[in-house]
């Protein structure tokens, strides 16, 4: 008596799905848990007995780093999927330089840096205060890794623009960042490890901001009257 033959049990596909829209959506979570996380290291170091330890300033700004980073994924991928406007509105160009520097007076205490602001009280611009002060807070906090003692944060109205100047005084930037015309595109290299993503991200935001035919832009070199790195944002007026 012959043996039937089983029955062939159907092949399952797997569903199509859109990879960058499960990171997109992956970043939005790990952002939203991080904030929890967040809050209950704020919580813990106000009720523990030990809220003078010192190690709760770094985990602190580890934590608003990582923060920071997810939140400019999100907007890279945003920008990315046409889903992102900036809030653009008037601002006082000193409150942007104070809350950008607010984000980093953990690390800066921490390392012993001093960071001198200089700015006209009465200088406005046209901007996206959080994207801004996101952008700038990332180059600060790459300065504090490579300046010595001290960091310039200025900023000045020239011509038909908006110029806001990070300086240190380290060593400079790599002589290889300047070997080809676009110094900053050169170093966004996302196969190499390094991703320069506050750069990336800095170059993506200022382009965005415009006025009229100008765009906003960013450069760097190593003419920081500090003898070290210095980087430029330039917002159209």
């Amino acid at each position: 008596m012959r043996k039937k033959r089983p029955k062939k049990m159907p092949v399952k596909v797997a569903p199509e799905f859109n990879f960058s829209t499960i990171l997109g959506c992956s970043v939005h979570d790990m952002k939203n848990s991080l904030g929890i996380i967040q809050d209950l290291i704020s919580q813990l170091a106000k009720d523990s007995c030990h809220s003078e330890n010192p190690h709760f300033g770094p985990l602190e700004f580890e934590t608003n780093r990582m923060n920071n980073i997810l939140m400019q994924l999100l907007v890279l991928y945003k920008i990315d999927h046409a889903r992102f406007s900036l809030n653009i509105d008037e601002y006082l160009v000193e409150d942007l330089l104070n809350e950008a520097v607010a984000q980093q007076e953990v690390l800066l205490a921490l390392n012993s840096i001093a960071i001198k602001v200089e700015c006209n009280p009465d200088l406005f611009c046209y901007c996206d205060f959080n994207i801004i002060t996101s952008a700038l807070g990332t180059i600060l906090n790459n300065a504090q890794r490579y300046t010595r003692q001290k960091i310039l944060f200025s900023a000045k109205q020239e011509s038909q623009f908006l110029i806001l100047c990070i300086e240190d005084d380290g060593e400079g930037y790599p002589e290889a960042f300047f070997q080809t015309q676009d110094n900053v595109q050169s170093q966004v290299n996302f196969n190499k490890g390094s991703t320069g993503l506050g750069l990336f991200f800095a170059q993506t935001i200022a382009e965005m901001h415009s006025n009229e035919n100008k765009h906003g832009s960013i450069a760097i070199d190593n003419k920081s009257t500090l003898g070290g790195a210095r980087f430029r944002l330039f917002l159209p007026w």
